[in-house]
């Protein structure tokens, strides 16, 4: 089994997607994280139904986030 902070330091550097709390999905590279799953991601564009925004540079608290994944290029 792979924890979580594991997957983290492994994807430092890479574009993820993250899917949020209110049905919001983020794209970005992930430039750091902590030991509780708060992240720094640059380059984020923001998905929300049909409608994308960039959004640039975040920092996003790791209780909003429902679920990540490696991204793939769009």
């Amino acid at each position: 089994m792979t924890m979580p902070l594991d997957l983290l330091e492994k994807s430092l550097n890479h574009r993820i997607s993250m899917l949020l709390k209110d049905g919001r999905i983020l794209e970005g590279k992930l430039s750091g994280y902590d030991a509780y799953m708060n992240m720094v991601l640059a380059d984020v564009d923001e998905r929300h139904g049909e409608e994308v925004r960039k959004l640039g540079t975040l920092v996003l608290r790791g209780n909003n986030i429902v679920s990540i994944s490696l991204s793939t290029d769009l």
